[in-house]
């Protein structure tokens, strides 16, 4: 049974099976429907004028938004729900790693320093933004040795590649931190409360 008001389409623009699951297991009725969204580029012009790491995720999320709404199939008056994160430590930005090799090399940077997990989350009808919310929870990595980094790697796999960072906190992933400030879900990728808390301003759940 969900917990829907009105018969309004929930739809998430985007192919995040952890993001899905958070709203499904909340007790939404959401469609999951993956958008076509050129991340690099965005993020690379951002970066070009001098973006921050907060601004950009934001960005990312309006822009997938944004492509879903304005599809020619897109599902009459539904409410789009797009999510993105930016990984920051210190004054470097960090991307999702291509291979395995390049996540040993983030993490190993990350390793006994805090970050910050950028993550931006939105909500768009009829082609037009209704909400923006940004959290922003601070992670600190321990100092783990070479050996439990690679232990890591071997045992999580290509699988992580998925997370900016190179972890799941819902798997081994947590072995990695010392101390986390932030909420679990804004971490996994969608700020739960705030969102809900839209949702119930905009009518949509009680």
């Amino acid at each position: 049974m969900t917990i829907q008001q009105r018969h309004t389409p929930l739809i998430l623009a985007s192919a995040s099976r952890t993001r899905f699951d958070l709203l499904s297991r909340a007790g939404l009725s959401v469609r999951a429907c993956p958008v076509d969204v050129d991340e690099a580029i965005i993020r690379d012009e951002a970066r070009a004028r001098g973006a921050e790491g907060g601004e950009i995720a934001v960005a990312l999320a309006h822009a997938k938004a944004r492509c879903y709404s304005l599809r020619p199939d897109a599902e009459e008056g539904a409410l789009v729900i797009a999510a993105d994160q930016i990984l920051t430590c210190e004054d470097r930005q960090i991307d999702k790693a291509p291979d395995l090799p390049a996540l040993r090399d983030i993490l190993i940077f990350l390793r006994g320093r805090t970050h910050i997990l950028q993550t931006a989350c939105v909500i768009y009808q009829h082609g037009a933004p209704l909400w923006t919310h940004l959290a922003r929870p601070h992670l600190q990595m321990r100092h783990f040795s070479d050996a439990f980094l690679d232990d890591y790697l071997h045992q999580a796999g290509e699988a992580v590649l998925s997370s900016v960072g190179g972890y799941q906190l819902e798997g081994r992933g947590v072995q990695l931190f010392e101390k986390i400030e932030g909420a679990y879900d804004e971490i996994l990728g969608l700020p739960m409360l705030p969102l809900f808390s839209a949702l119930r301003q905009l009518g949509v759940v009680a």
